[in-house]
């Protein structure tokens, strides 16, 4: 089953303003272990490494790669859609799309100028890139490239990166699957870090786990007047 990757509603509809009187609201209502859990995760969460993948085409890699950024810990994927929109499997996702925040362009300039504006580095994969996937842990704020399956990385972005990293092989295979370049080098460039989401991002988070952890969590924000 293909699902959209946007995730919201009820988080986007709270905004800002009362977002701390909704945690206050819901936390009570979880576990001590759920809390934990929660709190443990977010605190291990990553705001200086990211991912910028080029018109991805199979919702299957699309799908693993967005997993494999939940399991490390990257919050932000930003996808040029160009003219389809970005869109994920259930049964490859799991799940994993509700916990990262997605960013769509319809343009490779308006994906360049928002990672350079927010003082990200582009570092594009390629079979002969000058860094190896360890490097990437060097760079204070990193933003990873995956080009698409079919036609690489488009050449507007590959104009806006600074860098290129390989992922060395012996064998005869020239490439690996997106998905699994993508793990191999986030698993890289996250060593070392420690979670640097910023604190209001996190307590977004925090909301958002709550929301997912509590039935009828709504008529709870209703009840206490959280919610009009």
């Amino acid at each position: 089953m293909f699902i959209p990757a946007r995730v919201g509603g009820l988080e986007d509809r709270l905004g800002d303003a009362r977002l701390d009187a909704a945690i206050d609201a819901l936390a009570p209502l979880v576990t001590p272990a759920r809390r934990a859990r929660l709190d443990a995760v977010l605190s291990a969460r990553l705001g200086s490494v990211c991912v910028l993948m080029d018109a991805p085409y199979d919702p299957h890699n699309g799908s693993a790669v967005v997993r494999t950024m939940d399991a490390f810990g990257v919050q932000d994927l930003h996808v040029v859609e160009r003219q389809a929109p970005f869109t994920l499997h259930a049964s490859v996702a799991r799940g994993s799309h509700k916990w990262l925040d997605l960013f769509t362009y319809q343009t490779p300039e308006a994906a360049l100028a928002r990672l350079s504006g927010d003082g990200f580095e582009l570092v594009a994969t390629h079979p002969e890139g000058a860094l190896l996937p360890e490097d990437l842990a060097t760079i204070p704020r990193v933003c990873v490239l995956l080009g698409n399956e079919h036609e690489g990385i488009d050449p507007r972005l590959m104009a806006g990166a600074t860098r290129t990293v390989r992922v060395p092989m012996r064998g005869f295979v020239e490439s690996l699957n997106v998905s699994v370049t993508a793990a191999l080098l986030l698993h890289a460039a996250g060593r070392g870090r420690a979670g640097d989401l910023p604190p209001p991002r996190q307590r977004r988070l925090l909301l958002r786990g709550l929301l997912y952890s509590i039935e009828r969590a709504e008529d709870v924000l209703l009840a206490k007047g959280v919610l009009t």
